[in-house]
C-alpha cells in the first residue's frame, strides 16, 4: 500500500523526485479545487429561493445601468443578471489582483462545510471513501440524463448540439487546444496526480488492471461527450432565445457553470429544481476528485512519517483532520474579494504548465527507464498473461511521443495567464505564478541529486545504478502472494536484466 513517492523511488531511484511532485501538485491543487465546491454549494444554497436570485436585475448586488436580463451579446457594456451575480454577489470582485480585498466571510462558511464534508467522507480511509463514491460517481449519470431529455426537447437545441459536433479543423494546428485537452484528460482521470498509483495500491496482487484502464479512459470519454451534449443544448436554447449566435453564448472557465448555466435554468418551467439538481451533481463530481487528491497527501504523509505522526495524534483520522485543516487554510486567498484572480493564476500555472513538465517525467520513469519490458513481465505475473501490442505500443510509444510534443509546443508557444478576455496580469504576478510552479518540479532535480550524492561508486556506476529499479521490482520472478496465475508465456519475459542489491543509503531511501 504505497503512495506515488515510495512507489517511484522504488521504479526508477533517479526520478524518485517526481512522486514527491504529484504529492505536491495534488496538494496545491485541492487547496483552490475545494474553493469551486464552495461556489457549488453557495448556489446550492440560493437554489432554495422562490425567485432565483440570479434571474433578474433587481437584486441589490446589480447595477442596473448595464445589466441586461438576457445575455447581452455584442454590446459590451452590458453583463448579464447571472454575470453580476457571480461577480458582485458571489466573488464582490474587487479591479484585480493587487486589490485583494476583505474576507468574504459567507464563502469562508462554506468552504469550510466543503472540507468538513471531505473529511467526513474519507477520514476513515479508502474502504468508507469507497462507498460514498458509489453514490457521487453514479448520481451525475441519472442527473445529467434528465437535464439532456430536458434540454433536447428546448427550442434552438439542434443548433447548440450542431456547433458541439461539428469539427473546426484548423483549430487541430493550434498548441493550446491541445495543451487544454491534455490538461482536461489528465484533471478528469487524476493522471499526474498520484492519485491512481494510491488508490489502485488497495488492488488485489491479480486485479485485472489492464481492463480497468481501458473501462475508466472510455467511461471518461463518454461522460465528456455526454455532459457536451448536455451543456450545448442548453445553450442553443439560450441562443435561441436572445436571438444570438452560439458563439457567443459559449464560453470556457467557471464562466460556463456559474454564469451561463444558472441563466440556463432561470428560463425553464421548475427552475429551483433544476438548478439545484445540478448544483448538487456538479458537488458530487467535484468530490470525487477532492477525495482522491486528498488520499494522495494522506498516503504520503503516512508513508514518510505515520509511526511518529501516531504517536503524537495516536488515530490516522486526527492525521486526515489535520492535512484537511492545512489544506483550508491555504485556500482562504481565494475567497477574499480578488481571490478570483488568485484561483485563475494558481489554476493556470498548476493545472497546465506544472502538469504537463510533471506528466512528461512520470511518463519517461514508468516506461522508458522502468522500461515496457519489466512492466509487460510484472503484468504477466499479476494476470498470467503478457499485455497485448496495443498497450506495449502506447506504452513504448504513443504516450512519452505525445506528452512530449505537447509539453515542448507549450514552452514554444507559452500565453502568460489572463482572466477573462481583458484582465492581464502585473509582471510580479507572474512571477508568483511561476514560482507555484517551481514548488511542484522542483523536486524532480533535487531528487536526481540527492539519490546520486548518496549513492556510492563513480558518478557513471552511480548514474547507471539509479536508472535501476530496487531489488523488490528487479526480483519479480518472486510473487508477493500465493497462488498467483502463472502461464508458459511468462517465461518468456524471464530473460530481463535484473539490478543488484542496493547500497544501504540508498535502500533507506
Amino acid at each position: 500500500r504505497l503512495g506515488p513517492v515510495l512507489a517511484l523511488a522504488k521504479m526508477c531511484p533517479l526520478l524518485k523526485g517526481v512522486g514527491l511532485s504529484t504529492v505536491v501538485i495534488s496538494f496545491v491543487l485541492c487547496t483552490y479545487y475545494n474553493v469551486l465546491m464552495a461556489w457549488a454549494l453557495y448556489y446550492l444554497f440560493h437554489s432554495f429561493r422562490s425567485t432565483l436570485p440570479w434571474q433578474s436585475c433587481n437584486s441589490t448586488w446589480n447595477i442596473p445601468q448595464n445589466c441586461s436580463s438576457g445575455f447581452p451579446g455584442n454590446a459590451t457594456h452590458l453583463q448579464s443578471a447571472s454575470q453580476q451575480f457571480f461577480d458582485h454577489k458571489l466573488l464582490e470582485k474587487t479591479g484585480g489582483i493587487d486589490q485583494p480585498g476583505s474576507m468574504r466571510w459567507e464563502l469562508f462558511g462554506v468552504l469550510l462545510l466543503a472540507w468538513v464534508i471531505v473529511y467526513l467522507c474519507i477520514f476513515k480511509g479508502v474502504k468508507s471513501t469507497g462507498k460514498v463514491v458509489y453514490f457521487t460517481a453514479t448520481f451525475p449519470y441519472l442527473i445529467l440524463t434528465a437535464l439532456l431529455i430536458n434540454n433536447v426537447q428546448l427550442p434552438g437545441a439542434k443548433n447548440g448540439i450542431l456547433y458541439f459536433v461539428t469539427p473546426v479543423w484548423s483549430k487541430l494546428l493550434d498548441v493550446q487546444v491541445w495543451v487544454n485537452a491534455a490538461a482536461q484528460i489528465f484533471n478528469s482521470i487524476g493522471i499526474g496526480f498520484g492519485s491512481m498509483m494510491s488508490l489502485a495500491s488497495y488492488n488485489k496482487f491479480n486485479n485485472n488492471i489492464l481492463r480497468d484502464t481501458l473501462i475508466v479512459s472510455l467511461a471518461n470519454s463518454a461522460t465528456s461527450i455526454l455532459a457536451g451534449f448536455v451543456i450545448f443544448s442548453a445553450i442553443g436554447y439560450m441562443a435561441h432565445l436572445h436571438n444570438l449566435p452560439v458563439d457567443d453564448i459559449a464560453t470556457d472557465g467557471p464562466g460556463l457553470v456559474f454564469v451561463v448555466y444558472p441563466e440556463v435554468f432561470s428560463t425553464m418551467p421548475v427552475s429551483q429544481l433544476w438548478a439545484f439538481l445540478f448544483f448538487l451533481m456538479l458537488l458530487c463530481l467535484g468530490l470525487d476528485s477532492q477525495f482522491a487528491m486528498v488520499e494522495v497527501m494522506v498516503t504520503c504523509v503516512m508513508d514518510g512519517f505515520g509511526p511518529r505522526l501516531l504517536r503524537v495524534l495516536k488515530r490516522k483520522e486526527f492525521v486526515v483532520l489535520v492535512v484537511c485543516f492545512v489544506g483550508f487554510l491555504f485556500g482562504l486567498p481565494d475567497i477574499t474579494q480578488g481571490g478570483i484572480f488568485v484561483f485563475q493564476l494558481m489554476d493556470h500555472y498548476t493545472a497546465v504548465v506544472s502538469l504537463m513538465f510533471l506528466a512528461f517525467f512520470e511518463v519517461v520513469a514508468v516506461c522508458w527507464i522502468f522500461g515496457v519490458g519489466r512492466i509487460s513481465k510484472m503484468v504477466t505475473k499479476m494476470l498470467g498473461k503478457p499485455p497485448n501490442i496495443f498497450f506495449r505500443v502506447c506504452w513504448m510509444v504513443f504516450s512519452p511521443t505525445l506528452v512530449m510534443c505537447i509539453l515542448i509546443s507549450s514552452i514554444v508557444h507559452y500565453k502568460p495567464a489572463r482572466y477573462g478576455k481583458t484582465y492581464t496580469y502585473p509582471a510580479w504576478a507572474e512571477g508568483v505564478g511561476w514560482f507555484i510552479s517551481l514548488i511542484s518540479i522542483i523536486w524532480i532535480p533535487l531528487g536526481a541529486v540527492h539519490t546520486l550524492s548518496y549513492s556510492k561508486g563513480t558518478l557513471m556506476q552511480r548514474l547507471k545504478a539509479s536508472l535501476l529499479p530496487c531489488d523488490e521490482l528487479a526480483n519479480i520472478d518472486v510473487l508477493p502472494e500465493e497462488n498467483q496465475p502463472h502461464s508458459s508465456q511468462s517465461q518468456s519475459l524471464d530473460m530481463i536484466p535484473e539490478k543488484a542489491p542496493l547500497n544501504d543509503s540508498e535502500s533507506s531511501l
